[in-house]
């Protein structure tokens, strides 16, 4: 694979300051064009309380702002939820964190926030003040209730076996078959978004290295993007593909680790051993590359910043040990037999929920950024990966197909490095908003920033692929059974982290 020497500068976002009253029809536009919303980000400072609408499209990359002013005392935005679903989220969270009323929200309820935090309390605006004591005697969550002959329902979470995150998932269930599953998240909370404000930029990325802890190169580079968009920084070309080359590297390893755990949850612990010694090898070559088995510490603004590269031997080797982890898999009647089928979404519902990523792709949609959103030059585009079955299988066989083109790319970036560090010219502090939008391994990771003229932070807004995935989960385990529960979550393996902010 031969990469191109053309350097990417993403576009600028078009902003448009819009009224309220005009919000549905412009986002209608947008929608029809065939734009998605990416990021609804609420925003209260000194000048205004604003909501602020992300649009994207590509390839070509478009990317376009639509700003609403509001009351302070009476904040509201007219619901765009009729016109999209992830918009009915985005404004769920909006009301929580902000207290911006979405006029028209069909099923406007807490989403964020769990019953036990204060009513009317919104963490996110200017005057919210300290924490209010948590109620005391809040009333259960209201999950709606399926009923029929021989319904019955199984709750399981929020705390977990081993070391999953905390999430509640309530199953209605005949027999063995799922008629219906509610995720109830948030349960680890951490009120992120807010710990950024008023940091330099630069120390952001301690922040951003760790809001999904498996997803560190993918959210510090949507991060570092987004404030050198803001700040005006440009990076040498050379130093994108610097960081492009480790954000193939935590690729490979995440998508390694998910062969050999959805193998496991089928009882075929033979390819999982394999996946995890593979895994460590790479985790060690995270940390000979970078000086850190997650691959943090190696990018910050204007800066990428390598110890090694990987050698093609190394390259080599790991290819040859994945392909006959893959062989072992795939040659495998019980496994197939457990893969197939099962956990079906279908391209329609995987376009009507927004989803990104390995799942979306699975279900047969091309969506990849570094194709719609590229920072840096790849040649040719790099082979978008799509099966169309939409079972765990799919997502199997995108993920498998996912590192070989991955270990393509490394190899080609690695071999057209000749720095280990690249630094930005250094520019005058100015002040500015900034979008980051990168293809992590589970799919589109978006970032928004705005900076102050003194280089700090005075909001940040992050979209982790999960947020937009997580209720495609529920709608892919309708007749799914439940004994299949484990080998369909992992087939999404979705962050709660990232998710819950």
């Amino acid at each position: 694979m031969t990469l191109d020497n053309d350097a990417i500068a993403p576009p600028a976002s078009e902003s448009t300051l819009v009224p309220a009253g005009n919000l549905a029809t412009e986002a209608g536009a947008l929608l029809g064009a065939g734009f998605r919303l990416a990021l609804v980000a609420g925003h209260d400072d000194a000048r205004a309380l604003r909501a602020v609408y992300v649009f994207v499209a590509g390839a070509p990359d478009r990317r376009v702002e639509l700003q609403v002013r509001l009351d302070r005392s009476r904040p509201a935005v007219p619901s765009l939820a009729r016109l999209s679903f992830p918009a009915s989220r985005f404004e769920r969270e909006l009301h929580d964190l902000f207290g911006i009323e979405p006029v028209g929200h069909p099923f406007l309820r807490p989403l964020v926030l769990h019953q036990h935090w204060p009513a009317g309390w919104n963490p996110m605006r200017l005057d919210a003040g300290a924490p209010p004591p948590m109620l005391t005697d809040a009333e259960p969550f209201p999950f709606v209730p399926v009923e029929g002959p021989g319904v019955y329902e199984i709750p399981v979470g929020p705390v977990h076996a081993g070391l999953i995150e905390p999430g509640h998932f309530r199953f209605s269930v005949v027999g063995e078959t799922i008629l219906k599953m509610k995720a109830r998240l948030w349960f680890v909370h951490r009120g992120l978004e807010k710990l950024f404000e008023g940091r330099d930029a630069t120390d952001g990325v301690v922040l951003a290295e760790r809001i999904s802890g498996d997803s560190a190169i993918g959210h510090n580079l949507a991060y570092c993007l987004a404030v050198e968009e803001a700040r005006r920084i440009e990076l040498p070309e050379e130093g994108a593909r610097l960081r492009a080359l480790l954000l193939e590297l935590e690729r490979i390893t995440n998508h390694v680790a998910d062969v050999g755990a959805l193998c496991n949850d089928v009882g075929y612990g033979i390819a999982q051993a394999r996946a995890l010694a593979l895994r460590e090898a790479l985790l060690r070559l995270a940390a000979e590359v970078t000086g850190h088995r997650l691959l943090r510490g190696a990018i910050r603004p204007g800066v990428a910043s390598l110890r090694r590269l990987p050698t093609e031997a190394e390259l080599v080797n790991i290819a040859s040990r994945f392909e006959d982890l893959v062989e072992i898999a795939i040659t495998n009647t019980v496994v197939m037999d457990r893969f197939k089928g099962t956990a079906v979404l279908s391209q329609d519902d995987a376009t009507a929920i927004g989803t990104l990523g390995v799942v979306a792709r699975a279900s047969g949609l091309a969506i990849d950024a570094r194709a719609a959103h590229p920072f840096v030059s790849l040649g040719d585009s790099p082979d978008i990966a799509t099966e169309g079955a939409g079972d765990v299988m799919a997502r199997f066989s995108v993920r498998a197909r996912e590192v070989r083109t991955s270990l393509r790319l490394a190899a080609a970036l690695a071999g057209s490095a000749h720095r280990l560090e690249v630094v930005a010219p250094e520019v005058h502090c100015r002040g500015g908003s900034g979008l980051g939008i990168v293809e992590g391994w589970r799919g589109t990771i978006v970032h928004r920033v705005e900076v102050d003229a003194s280089a700090r932070l005075t909001r940040c807004k992050v979209v982790d692929p999960s947020f937009l995935n997580w209720p495609a989960l529920s709608v892919a385990l309708a007749d799914t059974i439940i004994p299949d529960f484990p080998l369909a979550n992992k087939s999404f393996n979705l962050s709660y982290a990232g998710n819950d902010l």
